[in-house]
């Protein structure tokens, strides 16, 4: 396999500023997320940032970095500054693997990156986890992802899709009885890097200002986005400074 991994890391969240320098298990979280990285066997690992305190501590745990602009509108614009940055050619896979998902099992970038590996004709790679309960369903933090026959997504949504009429679970948010064909999104993706030129070219679409889910901007200007079910549900991100003890905890399993 053959393929680079980028990960965007920002300082100013505004739920939680500095987020990537935050401790855990003794270390910054990003240095968690960058050996993850690694052991993928990513033949290039860059992290991506606007921030030179980010940077500094990056390059003391050996990490490469690149400056981005911090007017980046996402995530996957910041990735696609490092692919011009560093001139990558169009066809080279590109993994966006998040700076706050210090627990994302090496499989899953694997996955996301075999996805085109193997599928000439897909554009994106991501991957989906099956819902199990009726309160995961309904819960609009959980994006849903409804699949063609061919894997290509149709459709992601905050709201519970497909709504399956007639069954007790998509009404009753204490049915025992699991919802039908429902799956979540994992936020983690693989692109050509050529893809991310045409995706920061475009404004983003009322689909993704509606849902604020940026992946629906791909699906507006025709591209396919190719989605396989993980091997392995992903460990929980870092969001709010409440998470870190619980991820900490959690750790120590991988």
């Amino acid at each position: 396999m053959s393929f680079k991994v980028v990960i965007p890391a920002r300082y100013g969240s505004s739920r939680f500023p500095g987020k990537p320098l935050t401790r855990i298990a003794g270390e910054p979280m990003i240095r968690h997320v960058w050996q993850r990285a690694c052991d993928a066997g990513a033949e290039q690992v860059i992290i991506a940032t606007d921030d030179h305190s980010i940077r500094t501590h990056c390059e003391q745990f050996g990490a490469r970095v690149c400056m981005t602009s911090p007017e980046a509108r996402s995530g996957t614009d910041r990735v696609g500054e490092v692919v011009g940055q560093l001139g990558w050619a169009d066809e080279d896979v590109v993994v966006n693997l998040q700076g706050d998902e210090p627990l994302m099992p090496v499989t899953a970038i694997r996955d996301v990156a075999d996805q085109l590996l193997n599928e000439a004709s897909a554009d994106i790679g991501t991957l989906c986890w099956p819902i199990e309960s009726s309160a995961e369903l309904m819960d609009p933090n959980v994006v849903k992802v409804v699949v063609a026959r061919s894997g290509s997504a149709l459709y992601f949504s905050r709201a519970p899709i497909p709504w399956d009429r007639d069954n007790p679970a998509t009404r009753d948010p204490d049915s025992t009885e699991a919802p039908r064909a429902v799956y979540r999104h994992i936020g983690l993706y693989s692109y050509r890097a050529g893809v991310l030129d045409r995706l920061a070219a475009e404004p983003p679409c009322e689909l993704e200002e509606i849902e604020q889910l940026e992946q629906l901007r791909a699906l507006w200007v025709g591209l396919r986005i190719q989605v396989r079910q993980a091997g392995e549900m992903p460990g929980p991100g870092v969001d709010v400074p409440d998470d870190v003890a619980r991820v900490e905890a959690l750790l120590g399993g991988f």
